[in-house]
């Protein structure tokens, strides 16, 4: 990595800004640089946003980015894996509440997690964003995003993440064997059916009380359609598991013992054409609380065989997820704008995406700024990086020109009647309901 690398990554980046191109990149440069902005319009006072502040807004009422050549951009520049590894992604999804946004069209209600009152609601309304990133090891907020959208209303998590995952796999350079991390919403028939034919594996971790099934057996020659399952798999029934295809034991850390069994050759009820692998890992040393569970269930999908060793190191590494998101919305001030459409929400996610790419990119090009109570033995964090970003942006340039004096607006025309912005109510989904089994008679 040097400078004519980044270089050539901020002109890729303003190349893919077709419409208030120069206020949109003046905007990335002063999210890198102020790292005391505590909100939205103090970016404007970045010696870097060289237009009024009032621009800053209307970047976004007016600006156009083109996601699919930003795309190919992010790619071009995303960090390879050691010699040897697999190109680790991990995709999942958030929310950016607005629950006083009555004006904002698309909202949706979404489940607040972690409340301190018990008596608090779960339920707020705003947007939901899914994102898929390179997953950095160690675990931290050094992920490196590939791509960010919205999930509409009329859309579910899962859609937005195969064609995410379609459109991202498609174009990786040669050589890279990607491996997708995901949580427990992940493991469905649905998912699992919509991304089958993509060259990507899957280590996907599950509910205990999922249900699969064994190979249907040769027809009988009996009257009747054949049977289209074999013998059943319940994770949560040991009586069901029968042995283990392949058995490892070893230690997490040292003197915390782990096993891990896998059952291959089973699949899914609506999914039968997916073949996958079930693995059980076991932790002697865990608390057994929800959030350090003793037993945990993966599903393995792949050409090749589940490293079983690896399992517990390769899921680990899914956390920098939640340390990433983290970091968009504490430091780079990812839920703080009050942009009234989505349309110009997902215009600053991909704002603060290529910031936090950015930052990425420059780690091994300068030194991090610490504060005096900040240890110096521990590994430097995005926002240390970004304290130190004002001089390496002085030396490379912006591509984005000086601003133009303009006249003043007109303003509204005289006798114009401004009517009160359209109010539009939450979309609630509805939940899918199972259906109903027949009873033997």
């Amino acid at each position: 990595m040097n400078l004519s690398t980044l270089q050539a990554f901020r002109q890729g980046v303003y190349a893919s800004l077709s419409r208030a191109a120069d206020a949109l990149f003046n905007t990335v440069d002063a999210l890198l640089t102020e790292s005391t902005a505590s909100n939205f319009a103090e970016l404007a006072l970045s010696p870097f946003f060289t237009r009024r502040w009032a621009s800053l807004y209307e970047a976004f009422e007016d600006g156009r980015i083109e996601a699919e050549r930003l795309r190919e951009v992010l790619l071009a520049h995303l960090p390879r894996p050691a010699p040897g590894e697999r190109l680790l992604l991990g995709i999942d999804a958030t929310g950016i509440a607005r629950p006083q946004s009555h004006t904002s069209a698309d909202r949706t209600a979404l489940l607040v997690h972690n409340l301190p009152d018990s008596r608090t609601p779960p339920i707020t309304a705003g947007w939901q964003f899914s994102t898929l990133m390179v997953l950095p090891d160690p675990v931290s907020s050094w992920g490196y995003l590939l791509d960010s959208q919205r999930i509409a209303s009329q859309q579910t998590a899962l859609e937005v993440a195969a064609a995410q995952l379609r459109a991202v796999v498609a174009r990786l350079p040669q050589g890279l064997r990607p491996l997708l991390t995901a949580d427990r919403a992940y493991p469905s028939a649905a998912f699992v059916r919509a991304t089958a034919d993509i060259n990507c594996g899957k280590l996907l971790r599950m509910a205990c009380r999922r249900v699969f099934y064994r190979p249907a057996p040769p027809p009988t020659g009996k009257r009747g359609a054949p049977r289209k399952d074999g013998e059943r798999f319940a994770c949560h029934d040991p009586s069901t598991h029968g042995t283990p295809s392949v058995h490892w034991e070893g230690e997490e850390r040292p003197g915390q013992r782990i096993e891990v069994d896998a059952w291959e050759h089973l699949h899914l009820s609506k999914a039968r054409e997916v073949e996958l692998t079930v693995i059980r890992l076991t932790r002697f040393a865990a608390s057994g609380k929800k959030r350090d569970p003793r037993v945990s269930w993966f599903v393995w999908i792949d050409q090749e065989p589940a490293p079983l060793a690896q399992i517990s190191p390769l899921y680990r590494r899914r956390f920098g997820m939640e340390h990433t998101y983290r970091f968009h919305k504490q430091d780079l001030l990812w839920e703080e704008p009050r942009l009234r459409t989505p349309e110009q929400f997902e215009r600053w996610t991909q704002i603060v995406a290529i910031v936090h790419n950015h930052l990425v990119l420059t780690r091994p090009l300068i030194e991090a700024k610490r504060q005096p109570w900040e240890s110096a033995d521990r590994p430097a964090t995005p926002q240390q990086v970004r304290r130190a970003m004002a001089p390496i942006l002085a030396t490379v340039g912006t591509p984005a020109p000086a601003p133009q004096p303009r006249g003043k607006s007109p303003g509204r025309p005289r006798g114009a009647q401004i009517g009160p912005a359209i109010r539009y109510r939450v979309v609630k989904k509805a939940k899918p309901t199972p259906k109903k089994r027949r009873k033997a008679a």
